[in-house]
This record gives C-alpha cells, structure tokens and sequence, in this order.
C-alpha cells in the first residue's frame, strides 16, 4: 500500500498490515546535503534536495515540507537569531515591545519566507504523489507567545481579554496558513504547538480550545487531514487537546505512548510519536533504534498508530540510525529477530551527585533538548537569563542540552525526567513549567538563605586561652573579650589551666592563645575511608 493511502487508513482508525512510518525533518535535511540550517530553510531549492534525500534514504509514508514554527513569527517582525545547526529562535516580542496588536497584519501568501515553504511543497507534489505531504504550522497559542513573550502566563489572569484578543488574530493567522499549504498540495495539517505544555488543562480550555478547535474545522471542511502536535510534558492536556477534534495527536518521548494511545482511541482519534531524539536517534547505535523502534510498534499497535520521532531530527542524526528505524518497520522478519534478542545493559554513566550543591555559589541548571531549536527550552532558559542579575557574584547558571550524552548522564544523575527541568544545586525545582519571575527568585533566595545558614553553623569557631593557673589568662581574657565586641564576632572564649593539659597542646610558655575553626564535613551520611583520609590532610 502506497504511504499515502497507509496514513489514511491508520488516521480512520483503520487496521494496517503495516505501522506508517513519518521522519520529522527539519534541518535535518540540510545535514543529508551538506547545507547549513539558515541556507536550507531560505531556499526552497534546498529544502527539496533535502527532503528528497530523505524520501530516497527512508522510504517514509509521510513527510513534512518545513519544519520551522518561526516562520509566521519573523512575517510579524519578530527578530531571530539564527543558527547552522537548527531552526532559528525568536529573539524579540513586538507586542510586549510598544507595538499594537492593530499594527500586525495577517500574512499573505507572498510574505517572508512563506513563499520559500510553499514553492518547495508545490515541487514536492508533483515529484512525491503518493507521499503523505505535512504542512506545519505555529500553533495559536505558541504564536501569541512569540509576540508576547513569557508576559503572556501572567496575562492569562491579570489580562485575558488581550490575551484573548491576541489568540483571535494569530488563530486567523493559522487558518491562512494551512489554507496557503493545503492550496499548495499538503494531505495533512499538523499545528504544532509547543507551548501548550506550559498550561493546565483549565487554562487550555479557555484559552487554546475555542481557537484551534477552528483550525481544525477548516481543515476538515477542505477534506483535508490534520494532527496537533505538542512536545514537552503535555500529558495533563491530551484530552483537552482531543476535545479540540483534530484527526491525529501526536506527542514526544516525555508522555508515555501507551497513555496517549488509550485516550485518543476512546475518543476516536489516531496517535503519533515518540521515537527518542537525542538518547537514542542521536547518539544511539543502529541496534539502539531497533530496539526502541520496536517497542513503540507493540505498545502502538497497528490501529491509528503513526510512528515518529517525538520532534524534528536533531541535524545530525546519523544516517545509519535512521535507516535502522526504515528497514525494520518494512521486514516483519528483521521485527522477530530483533524481538528475540536480550536488551542490552544501559552504558550510561551516572555521576555521583550526593554531595552536589556545597558550592560558595547556588547552581542554577536548566535541562533542555536545546535552548536554539525547542521553544519551550529555549523560554525557560530566557526565565534563568532574566533572573540572574538579581544575584549578581551568588548565583550561576547553566544549560545541559541533552543533545550531547555527558548532558544526558547528568540528567540522569539528577533523576530528571522531563524536558525542560530547573534544578536548583542539584535539586529539582520546576518541571517543564516555565516560572513566574516571582516564583523563580524566591526559590533561588531560598536556596541562598539555606547556604547561609550552613555556611555560619559551620564556621563555629573557639578562642583558647592557656596558662598555669586561671587568673593567668585573667587579662589576656578582658583583652580578647573587648576584641570581640569590637568585632561584633560570635566566638566562645575557654580558659584552659594546668601543666599536663598545656602540654596537650603543645604550650611551653604562658600565657597563650589558640585559635580555632570548626568546619562541618558531614551530617546524617557515612564517609568513605577516603574522604575521610582527605579531610585529615588538612589539618
């Protein structure tokens, strides 16, 4: 059965012999041509040979054209930041920046880089018939973001007419967009809304359902299929996301597929996802995509079940891998053999984090797939970024990207789960929840607070005044006592008498003094002999 006719089938709900396969590429596409993010996603040239590269290499049954939700952002003089390696950020929020929801215009079908994503889908068409084309586009709710920056969540309770006033013109500015791909040749509109795992299924309901709900109508009433796609840990709002009435959910690796598929099913609706990205289709081995690969087809099954990656390829993504996923989805045989094997035992390093955190300073770190291609990591990062001045010289912070595997080791260490994750010295602190400002600051002062009080518990100190007899140090000891108030220091001042006990410090003449500081090593755990040798090297 031509792919097509496959996703068809599979979004009716239809039994298939055969799970639909559907690689996201993005810039990925670039990566299998040697062209760089930027170049590939101004040209439609490019972006062909690159998903054309793609359709030889992976023999899919669906594609997207574009995947790019910056697109209608820049149309709306967003400002981005590009990069070689991924799709491009929004840098700048016009509606938070003196402009007017008045002053923005819906974009037409000739602004920006649109045309760029409608020429490369008109050619993909003709040369790709019986491929599943996907047209994507920012979701209302990801798009009203760009243009009012993380001040939207607050927003939401202090002004949610302009909010509301906001999601009415970026869900028009949907609707045009999916009417531009599917006039161009697209089968399947995926609105792609990232965002949305950053609210609560209340909130998604009065804020997100009565506009995208349209979207999809539109696509509906053009015979059209479509699919809502969210990434992050969204699992609160798969059923409002299905109250929405797309044709299709799909989801990433943070939301158990097993979940979705029992939801969505009942509710009449086919799945999609959630081959992992990094840790396996990134830096994985070819058997590591097998395996993963055929886990998500039993637990998937062969009913409205769509097999993807849970978001666009990392660019990288090796080739080898990829066409593991390929060639095991077309042999039953090679399923079996796969089936049969033993898993492997996990290689992943995990660091000893008992003692994280006893730094001077608090230790802000942000677990993202990457702040330059995920939207909601990216926001998240910019909340820390925003913050930190506020502790100038007492705070540092840093982002793990778990592109590269020492960041994924880390985040195992830490027992994160979900993507993104703030951890304050080493604890977790907000999961894939971007924090009100207030929120973040006081979590962060709390933290400072709790290091201050360690820091003056451990710094107990003693003065020690020595001598033969008491009235010896009587002296010595008015003198170290107006020493101290003039210090306005806490230091518990002893007087120590006798010869045999000034000979267990080592004090030949008298009077004398010693100074001495405590330093805490360890409470409520049981050192190591070796770190307890190196504790004694110190003194």
């Amino acid at each position: 059965m031509k792919g097509l006719e496959l996703i068809k089938k599979a979004f009716a709900l239809q039994p298939v012999e055969r799970v639909p396969w559907v690689p996201f590429v993005g810039v990925h596409g670039g990566f299998l041509t040697g062209t760089d993010a930027e170049t590939y996603l101004k040209s439609s040239g490019e972006i062909v040979k690159g998903i054309s590269k793609a359709v030889e290499e992976y023999n899919p049954d669906g594609i997207p054209v574009v995947f790019d939700l910056q697109v209608e952002a820049e149309v709306l003089d967003c400002k981005l930041r590009w990069s070689e390696s991924g799709p491009p950020a929004v840098v700048s929020h016009p509606l938070a920046e003196g402009k007017k929801r008045s002053d923005l215009k819906i974009p037409g079908a000739g602004d920006g880089r649109i045309p760029v994503c409608l020429e490369a889908t008109k050619i993909l068409r003709e040369k790709y018939p019986d491929i599943a084309l996907y047209g994507l586009i920012t979701g209302p709710f990801t798009l009203a973001l760009h243009l009012l920056g993380t001040d939207i969540f607050m927003k939401l309770f202090e002004a949610p007419e302009e909010v509301n006033e906001v999601m009415e013109f970026c869900t028009q500015v949907g609707q045009k967009m999916a009417e531009y791909y599917m006039d161009a040749g697209c089968d399947v509109i995926a609105v792609v809304d990232p965002m949305t795992s950053q609210i609560d299924p209340v909130t998604f309901e009065n804020f997100v359902t009565p506009f995208v709900s349209r979207i999809f109508e539109d696509i509906r009433i053009k015979g059209k299929l479509s699919s809502f796609f969210v990434c992050g840990h969204a699992q609160q709002n798969i059923e409002a996301m299905c109250n929405c009435r797309p044709d299709n959910v799909s989801i990433d690796e943070n939301i158990p597929l097993d979940f979705v598929k029992e939801i969505t099913l009942e509710k009449g609706i086919s799945f999609g996802g959630n081959l992992k990205l990094t840790v396996v289709l990134l830096m994985g081995s070819a058997d590591d995509c097998r395996e993963h690969t055929l886990e998500c087809l039993d637990l998937g099954g062969k009913t409205g079940f769509i097999l993807a990656p849970g978001c666009d390829l990392p660019r990288e993504t090796p080739l080898k891998n990829l066409k593991a996923v390929t060639a095991l989805i077309h042999d039953p045989y090679q399923q079996d053999v796969v089936r049969t094997l033993e898993k492997k035992e996990s290689t992943l390093e995990i660091f000893n984090m008992k003692d994280y955190g006893q730094a001077e300073k608090v230790i802000v770190d942000i677990i993202t797939l990457d702040s330059e291609s995920c939207a909601p990591c990216q926001y998240m990062v910019e909340a820390v970024k925003r913050v930190a001045p506020h502790f100038d010289g007492v705070v540092e912070w840093r982002e793990h990207a778990i592109k590269k595997m020492e960041a994924v080791s880390f985040m195992s260490s830490l027992m994160v789960k979900n993507i993104p994750t703030i951890c304050i010295d080493g604890k977790i602190a907000f999961v894939s929840q971007i924090p009100p400002e207030k929120e973040l600051v006081a979590a962060i002062q709390k933290r400072i607070n709790e290091k201050l009080k360690l820091k003056i518990r451990s710094k107990r100190s003693e003065f020690i005044l020595l001598g033969e007899e008491e009235s010896q140090c009587r002296e010595l000891q008015e003198r170290a006592m107006r020493a101290l108030t003039e210090l306005g220091k806490d230091v518990e001042i002893k007087v120590v008498a006798g010869r045999e006990k000034l000979a267990s410090y080592g004090v030949t003449q008298t009077p004398a003094a010693v100074a001495v500081s405590y330093k805490i090593k360890s409470e409520g755990s049981l050192p190591s002999v070796e770190v307890i040798r190196e504790w004694l090297k110190e003194l």
